[in-house]
């Protein structure tokens, strides 16, 4: 049996069709058509690689006159622990893409949100537009609150459609063969995207600053001028959050399948003593935020908590991890 017959055989085994394997292999399509129709043959790397992916040695791929698959000792597997197919390995990670959209959406949307009510304060109050407090803040608060509600309808159905798949994240678990390394490549392929998103994001964040400090020295007495560049200040700062989201939750999904960063086996057993801290801090900064932001009304300065909240936050883990590493 030739090589364009065996990758045939090993391609349909797997349930793989030509433009799976070539992702499998980082190659195109066309490129495993060539090869199965015996017109041209893949480089020692791909056979490596193949030889890898299928499990079977390169003896077997390399001579014709070998027509019984070798295969390659597979380790013993722990059966305590949850195996991920890649069947699973895949529907995860589409789900994680679709929910990369709509959670950097509705973050976008609640740090959005206070704009309109912001904006139509102050036009009110400088006489630019034809309306009283009372409906400016009104029409302002009905934006607010349609865009967090329409936020908040984002994460319930993320978090719906991520419920099957909370083990990836809080347990050990085991792939199939195959799995670690289809991960892999397609990690390969984002980081580009993922570094150049991710660090556009963090820039955007550190300069949304920039019209605020503008605003007071080229209109230090206009009350206008400030609104527009705290509003500015949140367009800067969605759109950084939105990017650095979009990336970090679909680099997120392939390291949960690896068990690597922050979910790595270590980690999960951390994260399960540390877990309720998360939750009771930001819903007691939630609390805060909007209780503050109601009885004061300076929503142009309340969106300042987040951000302490996040350092804090950062600070409180590290101590935690340092008192238990020295335990």
């Amino acid at each position: 049996m030739i090589l364009a017959d065996k990758i045939i055989e090993l391609r349909k085994k797997n349930g793989w069709s030509q433009e799976e394997l070539a992702d499998v292999l980082n190659v195109s399509r066309q490129s495993v058509s060539k090869w199965e129709s015996a017109q041209s043959i893949p480089d020692m790397n791909r056979i490596l690689k193949m030889s890898e992916v299928f499990g079977v040695s390169t003896d077997y791929l390399l001579k014709d006159e070998m027509d019984a698959p070798e295969y390659l000792a597979q380790p013993e597997s722990d059966s305590s622990l949850r195996s991920v197919s890649m069947e699973e390995a895949q529907d995860f990670l589409t789900v994680k893409e679709k929910n990369a959209r709509q959670v950097s959406l509705g973050v976008l949307l609640c740090i959005l949100s206070p704009a309109v009510l912001l904006l139509l304060g102050a036009l009110q109050e400088t006489g630019k537009i034809a309306l009283s407090e009372n409906a400016a803040g009104g029409i302002g608060l009905t934006v607010l609150f349609l865009m967090i509600g329409a936020a908040v309808a984002l994460f319930v159905l993320t978090g719906i459609r991520t419920q099957k798949y909370e083990y990836l994240e809080k347990e050990p678990i085991e792939t199939a063969y195959g799995v670690s390394g289809l991960v892999r490549e397609q990690m390969t392929r984002f980081q580009p995207r993922f570094t150049a998103w991710l660090t556009t994001g963090i820039v955007l964040c550190v300069v949304s600053v920039i019209p605020l400090m503008l605003s007071f020295f080229l209109f230090e007495e206009s009350d206008l001028a400030k609104a527009v560049s705290i509003i500015f200040i949140l367009l800067f700062c969605a759109a950084g959050v939105w990017m650095i989201l979009r990336v970090g939750i679909v680099q997120g999904g392939y390291k949960m399948l690896l068990e690597e960063g922050d979910y790595s086996r270590k980690e999960k057993q951390e994260q399960q003593k540390t877990g309720w801290i998360s939750g009771v801090y930001w819903m007691a900064i939630t609390a805060i935020f909007l209780t503050y932001s109601f009885l004061t009304g300076r929503w142009d300065r309340s969106w300042i908590i987040w951000a302490v909240s996040g350092v804090v936050y950062a600070l409180i883990i590290g101590i935690i991890k340092g008192v238990q590493s020295r335990k």
